[in-house]
């Protein structure tokens, strides 16, 4: 179980976070959605620290992190909890100046400590499973952003994290490219990674979650089952959304 409890959060005075709490079950992927400037990436940013919460509680595995106006933890429990998170980000954030490969060996060589040869076999593995491995020795300009996010993917994986963190990962991509990225996204679902996702794609939340939670304001208005979400919200605000969405 993955927990985030009581989140707030504020950039320059604006209280962006309102005491957000949401349970991630394992095995399961919840989707974030809601209008922009719902707090949604930010919460997300929230649960593996490239946002420090302002108050509430960070719960991941057997690492609990509590924050509050005077309370923050040491670096090393940082890094605990981090570790146990991959991040897949809207523009993919591959390293241009190393191939592919390298790319998805670099956590595991730099921050793991693995030999080069078996973080390699384990690269080739993933990039393997998400249908890259062709392109092992290619520099990431080369490749189309549905390409760059693919790997991106398999980079995110390689340390076998207990949460998959995914922002907006098929927002940069034009629809075909967002298919395939969609599609391998659909298989780790499959095969019971543990996601949170936020997305502006309906689609894409109504398909692939198990759970799905509107923020609005930086709040949880509601959540629930895709199909009580989107087939028979209760909440109006949520009713809007979805209405001027056409979900």
């Amino acid at each position: 179980m993955i927990r985030l409890s009581g989140i707030e959060k504020s950039f320059s005075g604006n209280l962006v976070l309102k005491g957000v709490s949401l349970a991630v079950q394992e095995g399961a992927v919840t989707a974030l959605i809601g209008p922009s400037g719902s707090g949604k990436s930010t919460l997300l940013r929230c649960a593996n620290l490239l946002e420090t919460p302002d108050a509430g509680t960070v719960e991941i595995g057997d690492v609990r992190l509590e924050f509050s106006g005077k309370r923050r933890p040491s670096q090393s429990d940082v890094l605990r909890l981090r570790r146990r998170t991959g991040m897949i980000f809207q523009n993919f954030q591959l390293f241009p100046h190393q191939r592919v490969v390298e790319n998805v060996m670099e956590a595991l060589v730099t921050v793991q400590k693995w030999p080069k040869a078996k973080a390699r076999e384990r690269a080739m593995a993933l990039l393997d499973q998400v249908g890259m491995s062709e392109k092992a020795e290619a520099w990431p300009a080369t490749l189309s952003g549905g390409q760059q996010q693919r790997v991106a993917i398999a980079r995110a994986l390689a340390p076998s994290p207990a949460l998959i963190l995914c922002d907006e990962p098929t927002s940069a991509l034009d629809p075909e490219l967002a298919e395939e990225v969609v599609d391998v996204l659909r298989t780790l679902a499959k095969d019971g990674a543990t996601m949170l996702m936020a997305t502006h794609d309906l689609r894409l939340a109504r398909s692939l979650a198990s759970h799905v939670a509107f923020l609005e304001a930086g709040e949880i208005v509601e959540e629930g089952a895709p199909d009580a979400i989107f087939g028979a919200p209760t909440e109006p605000r949520t009713i809007r959304f979805v209405r001027s969405l056409g979900a």
